[in-house]
């Protein structure tokens, strides 16, 4: 896999947790903890795709 597609994936899945979060903070019966640890996965994705644009 190239840097680059490695990077689109990344872009991709840092996307789609984003809109997993954004869904979750709309439903008022969703798991708190839930939400912490996409919210953590999200951060950990935009991290590394910074270490690796740079």
């Amino acid at each position: 896999m190239s840097m680059s597609s490695h990077l689109q994936e990344l872009r991709k899945k840092h996307q789609d947790l984003e809109s997993e979060v954004e869904a979750a903070q709309r439903s008022p019966a969703f798991d708190d903890l839930q939400l912490t640890a996409m919210k953590k996965e999200k951060l950990k994705l935009k991290e590394e795709i910074e270490r690796l644009s740079h």
